[in-house]
C-alpha cells in the first residue's frame, strides 16, 4: 500500500516513476513547476509511449500563488485537407480509428510545452531545453524497461496496429514484439528531442523536424501537410470555474469535457450524502455524472461551433438546482447515453514558490492512430477520429476545427488556503475518478493517498472496455454493491486495481507550505518529493 508523501520544497507525481524523478530533478535544480512538468511530460513520451507522446495534444491548468489561474490549450485542429469528400471518396461512413486517415489533426503537445516555458520565464530565468529534455533523450537512446501496461496493450492491440509496418518494426526485437521488462530503445525519438533542444521547440512546427513529420505523415496517408504545422499555435485562456461549499473548482474549457467534471461536483454538493462510501455517496455521484454527461454530449466541442456556453451552464444556479433536485436518490436513471473513449497521462507538480500545475497529455487511443513515423520516432494521435462525418452539427469534421476532448486536468482552491491539483487518464472515466478522489478527500476527510487507492467505479466505456455498464472494482463492500443493483444500476464487477479505472494522482499544498501527494497503485508511477 502506498502512503501519502509529504514535502515542503517541491513535489511531482505522474504515472511512471522515471518521469516523476525527471520532474523532481528539475525542481531540485531550482526550476519551476512548469519546467518540471515539461521534463516529466517529455520523459513520459519516451517511457510511456502507449499513452502519450509528442504526436498528441495537451491541456495545462496553472495556479499562481497570487490567485491567478490560467489554461494552456495545446489542442491541434483538423487538417486543412480533412473534409467529408476525403473520407467519402475512400468509402468511409465514419473516420477510421487507426491508420493515416485517423491521423488527421495537428499535434499540439510541443506547443503547450513552449507556452508553459514562456509562462515560467516570466517567473524566473529558465533552465535550458537540454536540461529539461535530458532524461527523455537518455531513455529514448539508452532504453527503458517496457512496463506491464505497455506490453499488455501492445499484444492485445496487435491486430489493430498491424497495418503499420513501421510501428511493428519499432516494437520488434528478434522478430518478436517486446515484452514486459525488456529494454526498448527509440533512437529516432532521441534524435528528435536533441534537435528540439538545439533548435528550440518551435522547430517542431517550422523547422527540420516539421519537414520530417510532414513527409512521414504524407507517406502514411495522413491529410496533414506542412501548412498545418506552420499555422498551429497553443492558446492561453481562462479556466472554467465552479463554487461549492468550502472550495472553488477549476477545469479546462471546451473543447474538453471539463464542464462535465465541474458539473458533477456542483450537483453532488447539493445532494444528501452524509457518509463516505455509502450508497448515497456512490449513487449520488453516478446520477450526477449522468446529468453532466447529457449536457456534455449535446453541446461540448470546438467552442467556435458550440450553441451553449459551458461557463453559463455552471453559473446558472436555478438550472443546477433543478438538475440536482431531479436526481432520484433511491433509483438509477435509465442509461446509457453515447459514450466517449480515450487514454492519456495526467501529471502534476508544485514548487516551493507555490506554483501548481495540473497537466494532461494524450495520444487519444492506446498508441494513438498506430502510425509510427520512422524518421522522428513519434506515434501520431488519432484524436480527430472522434469527428463525425456529417454536413453539420455536434463535432462535425471541418478543416481547422478542434475535436472534442476527454482530456481535463483539475484543480481546487480551498477556503482554508489549500491548493489541490489532481487528474487521471481514462476517457469517460476521467470526470468520475476526479469526483471520487475529490469528494473522498475534500468532503469526507479521507487521507489523500487512501482517496486515490480506494475502490473506484466507472459508468460507461473507457480504457480497454466496450460495455457501458456501471463497472465497479470488486473490493467494494458486498452490501453496497447489492444496494446499487437493487436501485437499478447495471453493475459489472471487475478486478481490484483495474487499469480501466484510470491512472490517477493528486497533490495538495497547505497554507503552511507543506505539500502532500498521492500516486495510483493502478499505474507504474510514484510521487517524487524533497
Amino acid at each position: 500500500m502506498l502512503h501519502t508523501c509529504h514535502a515542503t520544497r517541491g513535489m511531482v507525481t505522474s504515472p511512471h516513476h522515471l518521469a516523476s524523478q525527471a520532474g523532481l530533478d528539475i525542481l531540485k535544480k531550482g526550476g519551476t513547476a512548469l519546467e518540471a512538468v515539461v521534463a516529466t511530460a517529455a520523459t513520459l513520451s519516451a517511457v510511456y509511449p502507449h499513452m502519450t507522446g509528442l504526436g498528441g495534444d495537451a491541456f495545462w491548468l496553472v495556479s499562481y500563488p497570487d490567485g491567478r489561474t490560467c489554461v494552456i490549450d495545446a489542442c491541434g485542429a483538423a487538417a486543412a485537407k480533412a473534409n467529408l469528400a476525403l473520407y467519402q471518396d475512400a468509402g468511409h461512413t465514419e473516420i477510421p480509428w487507426r491508420g493515416g486517415l485517423a491521423a488527421n489533426s495537428m499535434a499540439g503537445t510541443v506547443s503547450g510545452w513552449q507556452e508553459a516555458l514562456r509562462q515560467s520565464a516570466a517567473i524566473k530565468p529558465g533552465l535550458s531545453l537540454s536540461e529539461l529534455l535530458k532524461d527523455a533523450i537518455y531513455y529514448a537512446e539508452a532504453g527503458y524497461a517496457v512496463s506491464d501496461s505497455e506490453a499488455e496493450l501492445l499484444h492485445t492491440k496487435q491486430t489493430e496496429l498491424a497495418h503499420n509496418q513501421a510501428f511493428l518494426s519499432a516494437y520488434a526485437e528478434r522478430d518478436a514484439l517486446v515484452r514486459q521488462g525488456e529494454i526498448r530503445r527509440n533512437p529516432a525519438l532521441a534524435r528528435t528531442l536533441q534537435h528540439l533542444a538545439a533548435d528550440g521547440l518551435d522547430s517542431f512546427y517550422t523547422g527540420r523536424i516539421a519537414q520530417a513529420l510532414a513527409h512521414d505523415l504524407q507517406q502514411a496517408g495522413s491529410p496533414l501537410s506542412a501548412e498545418d504545422f506552420t499555422s498551429h499555435r497553443a492558446i492561453l485562456t481562462a479556466p472554467l470555474q465552479a463554487h461549492i461549499h468550502g472550495a472553488k473548482l477549476y477545469n479546462t474549457p471546451p473543447p474538453t469535457q471539463g464542464v462535465a467534471s465541474l458539473a458533477i461536483l456542483k450537483l453532488f454538493d447539493q445532494l444528501p450524502a452524509p457518509e463516505a462510501e455509502s450508497f448515497a455517496h456512490i449513487h449520488g455521484l453516478v446520477e450526477a455524472t449522468k446529468k453532466a454527461f447529457l449536457f456534455r454530449n449535446a453541446h461540448v466541442g470546438d467552442p467556435a461551433f458550440m450553441t451553449a456556453c459551458a461557463q453559463s451552464f455552471l453559473n446558472d444556479a436555478a438550472q443546477m438546482k433543478n438538475l440536482a433536485s431531479s436526481i432520484d436518490m433511491k433509483r438509477a436513471m435509465p442509461w446509457p447515453a453515447p459514450s466517449q473513449q480515450g487514454d492519456t497521462t495526467w501529471m502534476g507538480a508544485i514548487d516551493s514558490n507555490g506554483v501548481a500545475v495540473s497537466m494532461i497529455q494524450s495520444l487519444y487511443f492506446e498508441f494513438g492512430s498506430g502510425v509510427f513515423l520512422p524518421e522522428t520516432g513519434l506515434i501520431w494521435q488519432n484524436r480527430g477520429s472522434s469527428f463525425r462525418l456529417a454536413e453539420d452539427g455536434w463535432n462535425t469534421l471541418k478543416p481547422g476545427r478542434k475535436p472534442f476532448h476527454t482530456l481535463n486536468p483539475a484543480m481546487a482552491r480551498f477556503d482554508d488556503g489549500r491548493t489541490m491539483v489532481y487528474g487521471t487518464m481514462g476517457g469517460e472515466g476521467q470526470p468520475q475518478t476526479q469526483a471520487a478522489i475529490f469528494t473522498r478527500y475534500a468532503r469526507y476527510g479521507i487521507p489523500l493517498q487512501q482517496a486515490v487507492t480506494a475502490p473506484r467505479w466507472l459508468l460507461g466505456r473507457t480504457w480497454g472496455a466496450e460495455s457501458v455498464s456501471l463497472k465497479m472494482e470488486c473490493n467494494f463492500s458486498e452490501p453496497l454493491i447489492q444496494q446499487l443493483k437493487q436501485a437499478g444500476h447495471d453493475v459489472e464487477l471487475v478486478s481490484p486495481f483495474s487499469s480501466m479505472m484510470g491512472h490517477a494522482g493528486a497533490l495538495v499544498r497547505h497554507s503552511n507550505g507543506m505539500i502532500e501527494g498521492a500516486a495510483d497503485p493502478r499505474s507504474d508511477g510514484c510521487v517524487a518529493a524533497f
